[in-house]
């Protein structure tokens, strides 16, 4: 990189004395000597003087010049003298000298540049700005005024409030503008004039000012620092990633290798995240920052030892640090050390006692160990504490308390308290906004799983009535019209929201769904092929495409096609609990690729220990390997977490049956049955229910056989 244009902090307030002293010139003492002595060598550049004037005049100036340059001298004295003692005189003396000076010399723009900086520096902003524009009234193109007044706008800029601010900050534009046009080389002045459109909310402008700043230095480190951050905060995420890549490995340092790990954590590519802030930490190993970020990145990317050994270092260079031990407690919980992350919790628990969080993980271990009640009580606290009598919260405790109530409905759905868990959901829908478009969808899916459709359908148009303008709350009643017998109305009304432009696409997402549902192949095809011409919004959209048609191919049992599917959404997104399972469970389901299978299906539970179906999978993939009690553990939590699936009460009865409790084994598949017989036709494959059936009858008539008394022969 060139170093020359690499940006730098603005000068400090010594500046224009250290740039005034000249080499091999240690003290005030030896400068004052040099001033008398040789005035000349400080002699600005004047206009050449005509040879016949020059015998009675030189001699003048020199004098002249040389009590300025004296002044001058005991002017930098003061002000360091000030500066040493805190004492406003000195300070007074040092622009009285300066004045003095310029009395000797008042054209020199040097001089009155300096006194405009001592201004500055002493706090007299207003002296300064006027010295500085007196400056520029007589020396328009004097750059180092322009500079001047840019800085001080640029400090006064916080100072200011509301229209007084704007009015700084378009004189801190207009003097950068008149920076950037007198020297176009100027790096800096790019810079700071982007970051000023920045605040003036002109992306456009900005994003000129560092191109341009670019094409100086194509290898900035600030620059890319600057567009990438532009990027971002337009959306356009990959390309503020490409703009740090491009900065080469050897012209990088710690700041940019934090940025761009931050730029690959937004776009969930948590491997390259690591390995960014990696870099960070090695660079600046003494950053806790970095280590926090790094330590986070492995934790998301689901390295789990090496989180946890991460976050050890940080808690042994931070023993006050209660968030480094909730996140060691965090990475114990997700490998299964339950109590062990309770002992750390209440570590946690003695350096914040008052932390919601660390209660939050509490309640989530409490949920994994099957402690449910624990886990309630805690979680009723949270909600408790996080209410405000007349509902009026900030975004971030909005946030907070959407997440206490999605969780206590959780923990009450798999208790079977299905009303406890709508009214949680309830309590979601008075925050608001997207967390009203939550609750309810809540609501409809607490009775959806309790198998209680009507209620399902109930609240769904009641949700629909309420926010009639919001689309995914019409889309969800379109959804659940279709799954209970009304197809066309569900179908209408998921048309009725196309608006026929680039915005359309989670609506054919929609319809696709329902589509698949009603196994209307064709148009469910047709549907997700319409949302894949449409833009995206990054990559999880891309990835929910792939999604959607491997579930449809698998739908059809084109088990290939399927899962053709699913691994392209797995090399991109390897820690997709959602395809991990669906995959996983698909193989494992045909008896094929089991070992994949397994580690699939193992990889989803640590992801999310608590959900039901990843745990059915995973019980169900050791059933097929034939390790029954591993099977088994997975199955009976599967069971208790959740009572309303048929297909994991089928796939205890295998296990019962096949470990040779038969009578278990009855009890199991009377339940799927049930459970079959209470779900809406587009969850039931009836040739599932058949062989269910069939090994039920099978297994009635082998206890009755098994049952029955042994005649004795008659004597």
């Amino acid at each position: 990189m060139n170093r020359s244009h690499r940006t730098t902090s603005l000068l400090p307030s010594r500046a224009i004395c250290e740039h005034f002293l000249p080499l091999g010139f240690a003290s005030l003492g030896a400068l004052l000597i040099l001033l008398l002595t040789a005035p000349t060598l400080f002699a600005e550049n004047k206009p050449t003087i005509p040879a016949k004037q020059e015998k009675t005049t030189a001699p003048a100036q020199e004098t002249t010049r040389g009590t300025a340059y004296y002044h001058l001298a005991l002017a930098h004295m003061y002000e360091d003298m000030a500066a040493n003692t805190g004492r406003q005189d000195y300070a007074t003396r040092a622009v009285e000298e300066y004045k003095a000076a310029l009395n000797a010399d008042p054209a020199s723009a040097f001089l009155n540049n300096g006194l405009a900086e001592l201004y500055f520096r002493t706090g007299r902003v207003r002296d300064a700005i006027l010295t500085a524009q007196d400056t520029i009234k007589r020396e328009p193109k004097n750059i180092a005024a322009h500079k001047l007044l840019g800085r001080i706008y640029l400090h006064s800029l916080g100072d200011m409030q509301n229209g007084a601010s704007q009015q700084v900050l378009d004189l801190a534009i207009n003097e950068y503008k008149q920076i950037s046009a007198l020297d176009p080389t100027d790096i800096q002045s790019h810079l700071v004039l982007g970051q000023l459109y920045t605040v003036n909310h002109d992306s456009q402008l900005a994003q000129q000012e560092f191109e341009a700043a670019q094409k100086i230095d194509p290898n900035s480190e600030d620059v890319a620092l600057n567009l990438a951050r532009l990027y971002g905060e337009s959306g356009d995420l990959k390309r503020a990633i490409e703009t740090l890549k491009a900065v080469p490995e050897d012209d990088r340092t710690a700041k940019l290798s934090f940025a761009l790990g931050a730029g690959y954590e937004q776009i969930k590519d948590t491997k390259d995240a690591v390995a960014a802030y990696q870099q960070a930490v090695d660079m600046d190993p003494d950053n806790l920052d970095a280590k926090r970020a790094l330590a986070q990145a492995l934790l998301n990317n689901n390295q789990l030892d090496d989180a946890e050994h991460a976050y050890q270092e940080i808690a042994a260079a931070d023993p006050q640090d209660a968030q480094a031990l909730v996140r060691i407690a965090e990475c114990q919980r997700r490998q299964g050390h339950y109590e062990q992350a309770l002992v750390t919790l209440k570590k946690a628990q003695s350096l914040s006692s008052d932390s919601d969080e660390i209660q939050f993980h509490e309640s989530l271990t409490y949920d994994a160990l099957g402690r449910y009640p624990e886990s309630t009580q805690l979680l009723e606290g949270l909600v408790s504490r996080s209410a405000k009598p007349d509902n009026h919260y900030t975004d971030g405790e909005k946030n907070n308390r959407s997440i206490f109530l999605d969780r206590l409905a959780n923990v009450e759905k798999e208790q079977n308290h299905t009303e406890a868990a709508v009214a949680a959901y309830k309590q979601m829908v008075l925050l608001g906004g997207e967390y009203a478009e939550r609750g309810y969808q809540g609501e409809v899916d607490a009775y959806r799983d309790a198998k209680q459709y009507d209620k399902a359908t109930e609240v769904a148009r009641e949700a629909a009535k309420a926010l009639p303008g919001n689309k995914s709350i019409q889309l969800m009643l379109a959804g659940q019209l279709a799954d209970t017998g009304h197809a066309e109305e569900g179908l209408a009304l998921a048309n009725a929201q196309l608006k026929h432009d680039d915005h359309d696409r989670d609506v054919y997402l929609a319809l696709a769904q329902i589509n698949t549902r009603l196994r209307h192949w064709q148009d469910a095809a047709a549907d997700i092929d319409k949302a894949a011409a449409l833009p995206t919004q990054g990559d999880d959209d891309s990835r929910y495409i792939l999604f959607l048609r491997g579930a449809l191919e698998e739908r059809q049992k084109h088990y290939e096609a399927a899962e053709e599917q699913f691994r392209k959404i797995l090399a991109l997104d390897p820690n997709n609990s959602m395809t991990l399972n669906y995959l996983g469970y698909m193989l494992a389901d045909r008896g094929v690729k089991l070992d994949d299978a397994l580690a699939m299906l193992q990889k989803a539970v640590q992801l999310d220990p608590q959900n039901y179906a990843y745990l059915d999978s995973l019980g169900w993939v050791y059933f097929k390997l034939g390790q029954y009690p591993l099977a088994e553990e997975n199955l009976r939590k599967a069971s208790e977490r959740v009572s309303t699936d048929p297909t994991v009460h089928d796939h205890l009865g295998e296990l019962y049956e096949k470990t040779g409790r038969l009578r278990l084994a009855v009890v199991q598949w009377d339940q799927s049955l049930a459970q079959y017989s209470r779900t809406v036709p587009a969850d039931v494959d009836e040739s599932d229910v058949s062989k269910v059936q069939k090994k039920l009858e099978n297994a009635k008539v082998k206890l009755a056989r098994d049952s029955a008394p042994t005649t004795q022969p008659k004597q």
